[in-house]
C-alpha cells in the first residue's frame, strides 16, 4: 500500500494496487524517458497542482470529443480506441508503471497521436477535469479486490462515480467490462446511484461485447481460466 498524495495540502487517500511490477526492458525504459513528459495532460498531481486549477480539456484535444480510460492495463484498448476514432481524444490513467510503459510502446507503434497519458491515480485527475467536459468513459477489467472487506477499493464506489460523474456530459456514455459476478453486482447497484442509467434490453447486451471491442490481455486470461465476461454500458443522466 502506498499513500497517492504527498502534498501538506492534499486529502488523505490510500493507493492499494501496484505501481512497478517486474523489471523494466531497456526500450521500456525508453520509452519512459522519451515519451511519456510530451503525453501528459497537464499537471494533475498536488505537487504540480496544488491550486487544484482545472487543466484546459478543449484545447488539449483542439476541441475534439474527449474520452477517459479508467485503468488501461497495458493499452490495446486505448490505442486500439485511438486509431479507429481520430477525430477524438482520449485521456488514460494507469498508476502502474509497467503497463504505462506497454502503452507507450504501442502509441510508437500506431502513430497515433490523439492520446495523452496520467501515470498515477485517476482520483487526482477527477480534481481538475471540468465539470461536464468528457464524452466517454471506459473502466475494463479493473482490479476485483474479491475480498469482501476489500470492496470499498473497489472502482464501482462514490469515491470514483461520484467525481466521475461530475466530469461526465449529460448523455455520455460509461462502459465498465468484468469478468467477476460479485463486481457486476456492485456496478450494477451502484453505478445508477451516481446517476447513470443502464442501457441494456436483454440479455446479449451485457453478454455480447460492443461492435468496437477489442479483447484485451486480462480478458483473454478471465476466458482461458473458464470466467465469463460482462460488458455494461450506462448512459449519464
Amino acid at each position: 500500500m502506498t499513500t497517492s498524495n504527498k502534498h501538506p495540502g492534499a486529502p488523505w487517500r490510500n493507493f492499494y494496487g501496484r505501481i512497478k511490477g517486474k523489471t523494466l526492458k531497456q526500450s521500456q525504459e525508453a520509452y519512459l524517458d522519451e515519451d511519456l513528459a510530451a503525453l501528459s495532460p497537464g499537471p494533475i498531481d498536488w505537487d504540480d497542482n496544488p491550486e487544484r486549477n482545472p487543466i484546459d480539456t478543449k484545447a488539449m484535444f483542439d476541441g475534439k470529443p474527449v474520452w477517459l480510460e479508467i485503468g488501461f492495463g497495458g493499452g490495446e484498448h486505448m490505442v486500439h480506441q485511438a486509431v479507429q476514432n481520430p477525430d477524438v481524444g482520449i485521456i488514460g490513467c494507469e498508476p502502474y508503471i509497467n503497463g504505462v510503459a506497454m502503452l507507450l510502446g504501442k502509441i510508437r507503434s500506431s502513430g497515433a497521436s490523439n492520446l495523452k497519458v496520467h501515470p498515477g491515480d485517476v482520483r487526482n485527475l477527477f480534481d481538475v477535469l471540468p465539470a461536464a467536459s468528457l464524452d466517454k468513459a471506459f473502466l475494463l477489467y479493473p482490479d476485483p479486490w474479491p475480498k469482501k472487506r476489500h470492496h470499498r477499493r473497489r472502482a464501482v464506489t462514490p469515491e470514483y462515480l461520484e467525481p466521475l460523474a461530475r466530469a461526465l456530459k449529460p448523455g455520455a456514455e460509461f462502459r465498465v467490462a468484468t469478468d467477476i459476478p460479485d463486481y457486476v453486482r456492485q456496478t450494477m447497484i451502484e453505478v445508477p446511484k451516481a446517476g447513470f442509467e443502464w442501457l441494456a434490453e436483454g440479455p446479449s447486451d451485457w453478454r455480447d461485447p460492443w461492435g468496437d471491442w477489442i479483447s484485451t490481455r486480462y480478458e483473454q486470461k478471465a476466458l482461458r481460466e473458464g470466467r465469463v465476461p460482462h460488458y455494461m454500458t450506462f448512459r449519464k443522466r
